[in-house]
């Protein structure tokens, strides 16, 4: 038996923090200001403006936290349907029950595992009012016939652009694909403070609104500091704390400047993968549409039916080789009690594996990473 140690072991994945974030959160403590809508996150929200190119945005605690605004913001309604795409974290369907509203769940492509518009057309019905895309694992959905369909039938569509911070689609930037987006900025995505997340929104109107709800409904305590006397704002919503300390926003401002080098540096991880697991007969590698680029959040192989996955797994994690599941098929939870049917969602739910995937992989972590998974899928066949 192989033994592994922990400096032979290679993590699924490891964020890309150092010494820049670290001053950047130094000079937020000598600030005096570590809240939330201080200056650090307006000076974010200015930068997420320009980078988008979109009418406002509004950093917030989570990507969770994004969706939930959107939904508020956009007058969905106990009694309505919104279509969500089905493989993915189910954190849009989560978003679409906190209003009282019903998720309605869309399969997805074999081949990129994004929702299928042809999907999405068949389930729209007479409650329907809008759609929730998810750019899967960091590679775009088909937003030229997604937004058709919404057209045609007076929908809106978001963006859950969590895992594509980098990617595109048709030359346009993921999270600015849709007139309302929501990234995350947790500790696996390509610009990362630990957790946080935005709205992005092609209207001011809808941007104002996820801002005041983000605060509980008051608006930034920072802003009203600087008036002279004593404001006491009124709570003229029911809000939420769903605010961006200043602390993580300025780990952010650093994270997007190095947003390019370290989506070259996963692009190249991928790369090599893609080399050298080529030829390899028991899983298919990721495939990318040549319309669009790929954020790398994951890179999931998709596994022989032959392949015990739940056996390989244990004997890479055994040998140090960090994997994961992939993602989950949203209507098999037993939270929503769907009546929707995703065969192609539910299989990618069972084949798909996860393998080491950040920026900070050497060659030589990923060379060994496809010699044990190589290895370890024949020790893993189903007999019979």
């Amino acid at each position: 038996m192989t033994v592994t140690t922990s400096a032979d072991a290679v993590p699924l994945v490891h964020a890309s923090l150092g010494e820049r974030e670290l001053e950047a959160v130094a000079e937020v403590f000598d600030s005096g200001w570590p809240a939330g809508q201080g200056p650090r996150g307006k000076a974010l929200e200015a930068r997420l403006k320009e980078m988008y190119g979109v009418g406002d945005a509004v950093t917030l605690s989570n990507c969770g936290a994004a969706l939930h605004l959107a939904m508020l913001a956009l007058g969905v309604e106990p009694g309505d349907e919104v279509i969500v795409a089905d493989y993915t974290f189910p954190a849009p369907a989560h978003a679409v029950r906190y209003v009282g509203a019903t998720p309605v769940f869309a399969d997805v492509r074999p081949d990129t595992g994004t929702v299928d518009p042809q999907a999405v057309a068949d389930l729209i019905g007479p409650r329907t009012v809008g759609v929730i895309a998810v750019d899967t694992v960091g590679l775009p959905a088909d937003y030229t016939e997604l937004m058709a369909i919404a057209d045609r039938h007076g929908l809106f569509v978001v963006e859950d652009a969590a895992c594509a911070v980098g990617a595109t689609y048709r030359g346009r930037p993921a999270g600015a694909l849709a007139p309302v987006a929501c990234l995350s900025f947790h500790g696996r995505k390509g610009a990362s403070s630990g957790e946080g997340g935005a709205l992005l929104a092609a209207d001011p109107v809808i941007g104002a609104d996820a801002r005041l709800r983000s605060s509980f409904g008051i608006g930034s305590i920072y802003d009203q500091a600087q008036v002279v006397g004593l404001p006491i704002p009124l709570f003229t919503e029911i809000g939420y704390n769903y605010k961006l300390s200043d602390i993580a926003a300025a780990i952010l401002q650093v994270q997007l400047e190095r947003v390019g080098e370290l989506l070259d540096r996963r692009s190249a991880v991928a790369a090599a993968y893609g080399e050298l697991l080529a030829d390899e007969e028991l899983l298919a590698v990721p495939r990318v549409p040549a319309d669009r680029t790929h954020a790398w959040q994951s890179y999931l192989v998709t596994l022989d039916p032959r392949v015990d996955r739940s056996g390989l797994a244990a004997s890479l994690r055994a040998r140090g080789v960090g994997c994961g599941h992939g993602t989950w098929a949203s209507h098999l939870q037993p939270v929503y009690d769907a009546r929707q049917r995703c065969p192609v969602s539910a299989d990618l739910f069972q084949r798909n594996l996860a393998i080491p995937m950040h920026a900070e992989l050497r060659p030589e972590q990923v060379e060994r990473v496809v010699d044990v998974l190589r290895a370890e899928l024949r020790n893993n066949l189903r007999s019979g």
